[in-house]
């Protein structure tokens, strides 16, 4: 097995849903996982819900900021080996497509900005967002990655993506 395995999960505005799933990884997948998060078209703020939801959790929440997918194309990025998007084709949102070699899988997650309503409901978006995100990373850190080939763990990734 690779000693360590960066993670950059995408979704459009980078405010909320890949910044949750940023955290939960880098919280249940140290010290084997590093998670980034970027956005296609990010927003350039981190939305206080999203804050609020990882306190809850007792996770970290400083040093996060909403930043382009551009940042991980530059050299001295670091290199990538899996790539998930988290924006909900369902929604109509465009989702980023990223090159290279990582392996890809898109684990879309109704987007909690995008909903209106009370407080209440605002923050269940949230919550439910968040609970979506926590079981799929568990999942994908309970694969056994060493004795995976690459087909096997691809339609494994792509599984995740559909529960």
């Amino acid at each position: 097995m690779k000693e360590t395995y960066n993670v950059l999960f995408l979704c459009t505005g980078n405010s909320a849903r890949s910044i949750m799933a940023e955290a939960i990884m880098n919280f249940k997948g140290r010290p084997n996982f590093v998670a980034f998060s970027a956005g296609s078209h990010p927003s350039g703020s981190v939305r206080p819900e999203a804050l609020r939801q990882l306190q809850a959790a007792h996770l970290p929440i400083s040093g996060f900021r909403s930043k382009s997918w551009d940042e991980f194309a530059r050299p001295g990025a670091p290199k990538l080996d899996f790539v998930f998007t988290v924006c909900d084709n369902a929604a109509n949102e465009v989702c980023p497509v990223w090159p290279g070699q990582p392996m890809t899988a898109h684990w879309g997650v109704p987007d909690p900005a995008a909903v209106c309503g009370t407080e209440e409901q605002v923050e269940k978006a949230f919550r439910d967002a968040f609970f979506l995100l926590d079981r799929r990373i568990s999942l994908f850190l309970s694969l056994p990655l060493s004795t995976l080939d690459g087909l096997s763990l691809k339609k494994e990734v792509d599984k995740i993506g559909r529960q």
